[in-house]
């Protein structure tokens, strides 16, 4: 399985970027996906994941009803949608596919790890 993650980048505070991350190498709707960040000095923290249908979602408390994740199947893709971004979202993102069809917010239910993107939020 691979995992490509894309769409990090630098933005002003208030700003949006668009995650994405392709999968490969097994059947993409079978599974559930995440999204963590891990920002410098800290622990790896869940954003927010999606079941394999993409018909429940699960959110961080700091990023609700600012950012969304989808999963589409038919791309092998799932996005994380980042709106009203703060200083405090400055971190590494990952997605990663977990080894059922929901993983939840534990890592340890996650077999597979894409590359990490950097987002990096400005005041």
């Amino acid at each position: 399985v691979q995992l490509q993650a894309s769409g990090g980048g630098l933005v002003q505070a208030g700003g949006s970027l668009r995650l994405s991350c392709a999968a490969s190498g097994r059947t993409f709707s079978s599974f559930g996906m995440g999204w963590f960040r891990q920002a410098p000095g800290k622990e790896r923290e869940s954003v927010a994941t999606i079941t394999s249908g993409g018909d429940i979602t699960n959110y961080a408390d700091s990023v609700r009803g600012r950012f969304t994740i989808s999963k589409d199947n038919a791309r092998n893709t799932v996005y994380l949608q980042m709106n009203s971004l703060e200083t405090e979202d400055t971190a590494v993102y990952y997605c990663a596919q977990a080894n059922t069809n929901w993983g939840g917010s534990r890592t340890s239910r996650y077999n597979y790890w894409g590359q990490g993107t950097q987002v990096t939020v400005s005041s």
